[in-house]
């Protein structure tokens, strides 16, 4: 981080209906301008849809960059109206971190949190829905524009303005955009894979995936496959 990234937005929120089936969701979240307080499980106060895969202490806060909002309404112009700061349902939005320089494991300080990033985000159908955009997720995804999640170090509080310090960064190669492209990678590197699996800070389900990914590949090489 060359330059002292400020949070511009903070988000957090109950839950709402989906359309048009009508999931549960915590998509829609609300703006906060006063002080927040963050506990180990995420932002007080906020919830999720499904915590089988929202949220938890591995998924606690949502970051995502506000530079991608223009990109995706010129992507998808008829949401482009909706495409605005906190409605992917991140709940720290800002200008300076994106996926090209957010590494995995990165230790930061905002306020008086202690956050480490911890995954990229899996974007889900849940956002086509939200948009009544059919690829937008896959656009998301292919992209490699996901956002990523932090894991709650020291609980505390923040607010919008509060400047974003990096405190350590173990891992100098795995930026959130080098995860996905070894993710995403057609024909991934066994070698690459074992070393993404291995990455200080990562969380655990991320590390068996890769690593029974890399297992499985392997076998396959093995057999000739």
């Amino acid at each position: 981080m060359n330059s002292t990234p400020v949070i511009n937005q903070v988000f957090a929120g109950g839950l709402s209906l989906l359309k048009p089936e009508g999931q549960s969701t915590g998509m829609f979240k609300q703006r906060h301008n006063g002080l927040v307080r963050v506990a180990l499980n995420g932002l007080v106060g906020d919830q999720h849809g499904d915590p089988r895969v929202h949220g938890g202490p591995e998924k606690a806060v949502h970051h995502y960059a506000a530079e991608h909002y223009p990109r995706l309404a010129e992507a998808f112009p008829d949401s482009a109206g909706q495409l605005l700061p906190g409605s992917l349902g991140e709940n720290l939005s800002g200008q300076g971190l994106t996926e090209l320089n957010v590494h995995i494991g990165d230790l930061i300080r905002v306020g008086t949190a202690l956050l480490q990033v911890s995954q990229p985000r899996s974007p889900c159908w849940k956002i086509n829905h939200r948009f009544e955009a059919e690829h937008m997720s896959m656009f998301v995804a292919k992209q490699r524009i996901t956002g990523w999640y932090y894991r709650v170090i020291q609980p505390g509080i923040i607010q919008a303005g509060d400047h974003i310090e990096l405190l350590e960064r173990p891992n100098e190669w795995v930026s959130i955009d080098e995860f996905w492209q070894v993710q995403l990678s057609h024909r991934p590197v066994i070698e690459e894979l074992l070393a993404l699996a291995a990455t200080k800070g990562l969380a655990e389900d991320w590390q068996r995936r890769l690593a029974e990914r890399a297992k499985w590949l392997q076998k396959r090489v093995g057999e000739g496959g």
